[in-house]
């Protein structure tokens, strides 16, 4: 069974090799400050660690984005005898970089070639196809490493709670994302794309990325690893205008400049903003941060830049709605579709990012066919041993360290909420790895005694009928994915079945 035994084959190049100052394209320029708060004697200890007599640290790392793999990364960098394991639940790696970053920014994906180079070390190993909570159980996890970090991303997205929430027609962004990107979850989804009206919940860069996908022309789609069948049904979409619906105003948008940019650029769209929602702001914005004024003077110049040229050229259309919070998604006469949404109309309370949207009273309707709630994705727990704050949607923890069970970590969206960008995640998976390097060195995460690791691991997953994908297993589907994609004129076309991402491996 490839994978299934011992560690990663030999020959792939250690920890601490090219590429570990920078991921993949990434720049890391001026973000090591979280190396910056190591206990005395920390570089002593870094020496000598891979040539103490004491058994080798064993660290299990659960979830295979970008939080887990920052999270191995610095821990295979920085201390040079330890071994860690990576699980992942799908038989494929990389999490939202595969599945959430947009086809169309292929630049963002070139951390894989980072995290490539982290799980081909020859202290790390890849095990996917294990779901931690029902293959294996934390508490067998941590009898068989000295640390466990959890780093498994959030699977769940925030609810609107409005009536007509689960009429036909109103998908959340993750699932529509998921769609697009191959997430063998939403394969199925079969968006109704046949109106000619999209509305979009929420003001992010994920809102963004939607609308552009929802009215990109094809033949810029076509050069991407948008799934074939995604591709199909744009093909056949009457969608031709889209709204970005929010509660506050535009000094409180949480997409940044780049991605409103690339929608302004877009060809065949024309913006479609209102000047009045801007009145004044030039005056707000003088003393702000830099990037929310320059954000917010494209967002203007945008507005008074109605040209007879793009009015009349473009035959397709997107818009900024401001300070309205949706109430209710409206039926069809039978009761079954969506055919609009109620919004309440709002005031703001407050300033900047602090400010609170108040309704008014008044509301007004906007017709649509299509309704995509982007407000936010959400963590669930893992299982009843694992801590967790369903308030917020974290676990608790101070630094990465688990509140109340030591030898246990998180890092990333699991960690801190769902959000910032994948540096943000890089920052804070470094934060947590930190963690574990001060407590093996401190002595709190006691290492004197040896643990299997995987070899425990692999019993436990073989009584329970369990065949976990190596990552020499995943870089046969990558290749298979690859060769799919040429005969395409794609950069890959992804195989969105995990079974026969099995049957390609000869699981």
């Amino acid at each position: 069974m490839a994978g299934a035994r011992g560690r990663a084959p030999p020959g792939r190049c250690g920890a601490g090799g090219k590429g570990y100052g920078r991921a993949g394209g990434w720049h890391l320029r001026g973000l090591t400050s979280s190396l910056s708060f190591r206990p005395p004697g920390f570089k002593r200890w870094l020496a000598a660690s891979s040539s103490s007599s004491t058994p080798a640290p064993r660290v299990c790392v659960v979830g295979s984005g970008p939080a887990g793999f920052y999270t191995a990364q610095h821990i295979l960098k920085h201390h040079g005898g330890a071994q860690v394991d990576i699980y992942e639940k799908l038989p494929v790696p990389f999490g939202l970089v595969r599945f959430g970053v947009a086809p169309d920014h292929p630049e963002v994906k070139n951390v894989i070639n980072a995290f490539t180079q982290t799980a081909r070390s020859e202290r790390c190993a890849y095990y996917g196809n294990v779901t931690v909570g029902r293959d294996v159980m934390v508490a067998e996890l941590r009898q068989a490493y000295h640390a466990v970090v959890l780093s498994y991303g959030a699977e769940d997205n925030r609810v609107l709670g409005i009536p007509g929430e689960n009429l036909s027609g109103v998908y959340s962004a993750r699932a529509f994302v998921g769609w697009y990107n191959g997430l063998p979850e939403n394969r199925d989804l079969k968006p109704d794309l046949s109106c000619e009206t999209a509305l979009i919940l929420g003001h992010g860069n994920v809102a963004l990325d939607i609308a552009r996908i929802l009215l990109s022309p094809l033949h810029l789609l076509r050069k991407t690893d948008i799934t074939d069948s995604s591709l199909a049904a744009l093909a056949c979409s009457k969608v031709k205008r889209v709204w970005l619906v929010g509660r506050r105003g535009p000094l409180q948008v949480a997409f940044t400049i780049k991605e409103l940019r690339e929608m302004i650029n877009l060809p065949s769209a024309r913006p479609v903003l209102n000047p009045a929602d801007f009145t004044g702001l030039e005056s707000a914005i003088k003393d702000a941060p830099r990037p929310r004024k320059r954000l917010t003077e494209l967002m203007i110049k945008t507005a008074l830049e109605k040209t007879a040229e793009m009015q009349a050229a473009a035959p397709r259309e997107w818009g900024l709605k401001f300070q309205r919070s949706p109430q209710e998604v409206l039926p069809t006469a039978d009761g079954r579709r969506a055919r609009g949404v109620r919004m309440a109309l709002t005031r703001l309370e407050g300033l900047g990012d602090s400010a609170k949207a108040i309704p008014t009273g008044d509301v007004e309707e906007l017709e649509c066919g299509l309704v995509l709630s982007s407000i936010g994705y959400r963590s669930l727990p893992l299982e009843p041993a694992v801590p967790f704050d369903s308030q917020s949607g974290v676990i608790p923890n101070s630094s990465g360290r688990v509140e109340g069970v030591p030898g246990l970590y998180c890092s990333g969206w699991v960690k801190r909420g769902p959000t910032g960008v994948i540096i943000t995640t890089m920052n804070d998976s470094f934060d947590t790895a930190q963690s574990v390097l001060e407590d093996l060195q401190v002595g709190t995460l006691d290492v004197s005694t040896s643990r299997e690791g995987f070899g425990a691991v692999e019993s436990i997953l073989r009584s329970r009928g369990v065949r976990p994908v190596s990552f020499s297993d995943w870089e046969k589907i990558d290749a298979a994915e690859v060769a799919r994609g040429k005969a395409a004129g794609k950069p890959r076309e992804k195989i969105v079945d995990p079974q026969e991402m099995l049957q390609l491996i000869g699981h």
